[in-house]
């Protein structure tokens, strides 16, 4: 018994040495992936050869010599185990079969896909809230990776939409319904719903999908008819009010009674369903003295009514499906009329036609040019008695009334502003009033009537579609001009004014605008020059100076304020400053010219030194004390002068500054 234990692993040696073998028969493979290495290598004994069986995968795996590959790339989604069926052969006999098989892991590579894109779902007004709208089954994805568990999201694009309505779970997308809907207010709602097969959003990999819903909200016949105007009205309930009017006793009123606050109308609750609208009497028409229309809810009278009485109706409103209806009171009075008086909104009208105008063209309105000036007269009391008003002009044989409409009676010759009384007459209670009509007849363009004079046409004071364009305009040609000459006049004043600014602004700095040239401003005294420099020779007449530039200064414009008197400066010796007084004819100091520089004193007097004719004589020395006036003038233009002036008033004045004031005093 010893010797075959000893013996087992030689006779297995030399059994497996007869046979091929693997040394593994079970792999895993992820899918998308293609290993480039053998997946087992196979041992094959001499004299036999290996092939793939029958029940292999076709096209997955191939036998390169001793060695088996995977020949495709694995998909979980199409085959998750792929088997190698191995056999071997010595010559047509099989020898050996082995079974290899590669197990296919799933991985996250498909995105989840909605079945459908758009999805409209129709969902009913009257739906109870908490109820399932659209089921599970119908909203779900599909992915085709199969261990996968999708996250569901719904997304408003209507605003205020997510309020109405949610999915039941994060992995359940069943639609569920929030609050009660409203169609009026929320006919259509849309959202979209998101999916994704991973439950938070940045994890790699991770797919998504959308579609979109649209749910359309179906009205229910939640309400009954309205009548209108509703005192009060919301989303659900409308308070209408009563109905009421007035007729005359003793007549019978031949069109539908004229109420208040409106005509009997009612309409269906819900609006959109809209159902047609039936009325009939519930009670208070016994007496037959009145019918309503079953379409329109008109109410007309079917006799007259011999004494005042007050009826009241009970008017119902049905829907055509006879799903519901409402119901309204309807109180009409009947009252005397013999004392109602017809009223004219306006006591004066105005209106405008066309000098040359023929017979039969309307007048305009003043206001509104383009269309006809109407007067019309109401009944405070009967408005149904208002077709029964007619109307005549009483006092002008120019014009007459058709209806509401005037009319031209005769050929317009004269320019001129017309009055004219219209009297109004209720042909059934015999009341009357009275209004004016301030007819203009102007110079615009005559229109010629189409219709034929006599027979009340008035067609020639209609515009018509391819009339003239002079029929529309506003403005007579003499009116424009006039207007012109206004904006005329006003532009000349405005350009008065400018000049004057300018004027007042500049003026004192615009000498040369005056076309004459500037009196030459002294002479230089020559005795006076530095002793080097002076040689007593006769001073020669001074020639004109040329004329100024025109250019504009460029300073800013002087201070209105004068400046402050400059402080006396001591004397310097050689030069003596100018006088500010202008040439003047005459044998004394005020007859010659002054040749130095002008300087204001503080007691707002000038100093100056003047010559005689003959530079050889003794020098008469003047001291000018001129009136404030002049002092100011010479100082203005004073200011004008060069800087060489500017520097010599800056040398103080002589010996006589402090001489007591005087007209004039010679030295």
């Amino acid at each position: 018994m010893g010797s075959w234990v000893l013996l087992l692993p030689l006779l297995t040696a030399v059994a497996q040495a007869q046979v091929c073998s693997v040394d593994n028969t079970f792999f895993e493979v992820q899918e998308n992936t293609k290993p480039s290495e053998p997946l087992v290598d196979i041992n094959i004994p001499e004299g036999q050869q290996v092939t793939l069986g029958p029940s292999s995968t076709p096209f997955a795996f191939r036998i390169q010599g001793s060695q088996l590959f995977l020949n495709v790339t694995p998909d979980y989604e199409e085959n998750t185990i792929l088997q190698a069926h191995l056999e071997c052969r010595r010559g047509d006999t099989v020898v050996t079969q082995l079974r290899v098989f590669v197990s296919v892991l799933d991985v996250n590579d498909n995105p989840p896909v909605f079945p459908f894109e758009v999805k409209v779902e129709r969902v009913p007004e009257d739906t109870k809230v908490n109820s399932t709208v659209i089921p599970e089954e119908e909203l779900e994805a599909q992915d085709r990776d199969k261990d996968n568990v999708l996250f569901y999201t719904l997304q408003e694009v209507t605003p205020g939409a997510k309020s109405f309505f949610s999915l039941v779970g994060a992995n359940r997308p069943a639609l569920r319904l929030d609050r009660p809907l409203d169609f009026d207010k929320w006919p259509e709602m849309t959202f979209q719903l998101l999916v994704r097969d991973t439950r938070e959003e940045n994890v790699v990999p991770s797919h998504t999908d959308n579609a979109t819903l649209v749910l359309e909200v179906q009205p229910a016949d939640r309400r009954p008819p309205w009548f209108l105007p509703c005192i009060y009205s919301d989303n659900y309930v409308c308070v209408h009010a009563e109905y009421h009017g007035a007729i005359p006793t003793g007549h019978k009123l031949l069109g539908p009674l004229i109420l208040q606050p409106g005509p009997i109308y009612a309409v269906d609750g819900d609006r959109g369903i809209n159902q047609r609208i039936i009325y009939s009497f519930l009670g208070g028409n016994e007496e037959g003295n009145f019918v309503i229309n079953a379409d329109s809810g008109n109410l007309t009278m079917t006799r007259s009514i011999p004494s005042p009485k007050t009826f009241i109706f009970l008017v119902k409103g049905e829907q055509a499906d006879h799903a519901s209806y409402s119901v309204t009171k309807v109180r009409v009075e009947a009252r005397n009329a013999s004392g109602s008086l017809p009223h004219f909104p306006w006591s004066l009208y105005r209106g405008t036609v066309a000098l040359g105008s023929g017979v039969g063209v309307a007048v305009k309105d003043a206001a509104v040019p383009s269309q006809l000036l109407r007067i019309r007269a109401q009944d405070p009391e009967f408005p149904d008695l208002n077709s029964a008003i007619t109307y005549k002009i009483t006092n002008n044989s120019n014009f007459r009334m058709n209806g509401e409409t005037v009319l031209t009676a005769t050929p317009l010759a004269l320019a001129g502003i017309f009055y004219a009384e219209v009297q109004a007459n209720n042909t059934v209670t015999s009341g009357t009033a009275s209004t004016v009509i301030e007819i203009q007849v102007s110079e615009q363009e005559p229109t010629t009537p189409t219709g034929s004079p006599g027979t009340g046409g008035v067609t020639g004071g209609i515009d018509q579609p391819g009339g003239s364009h002079a029929e529309d305009q506003r403005f007579s040609q003499a009116e424009m001009g006039a207007l012109g000459g206004v904006l005329g006049g006003l532009l000349l004043l405005a350009l008065l004014a400018l000049l004057i600014l300018i004027h007042k602004h500049y003026g004192p700095k615009l000498p040369c605008c005056s076309g004459k040239a500037l009196e030459p401003s002294g002479f230089d005294n020559k005795a006076f020059l530095p002793d080097d420099e002076a040689n007593w020779a006769p001073a020669p007449s001074p020639a004109p100076s040329p004329a100024p530039d025109c250019t504009l200064p460029t300073d800013p414009p002087a201070s209105p304020f004068p400046a402050p008197p400059a402080p006396p400066s001591p004397p310097r010796p050689g030069r003596v400053p100018e006088s500010p007084a202008t040439a003047r004819d005459g044998g004394g100091p005020e007859g010659v010219r002054s040749i130095l520089t002008k300087e204001r004193r503080p007691e707002r007097g000038y100093k100056a030194v003047w010559f005689g004719e003959d530079i050889g004589a003794e020098a008469d020395v003047v001291v000018l004390n001129t009136p404030a006036s002049e002092a100011d003038g010479a100082g203005d233009s004073g200011s004008e002068g060069s800087g060489d002036e500017d520097a010599d008033a800056d040398l103080g004045g002589g010996p006589h500054d402090d001489a007591p004031s005087a007209d004039s005093t010679y030295m």
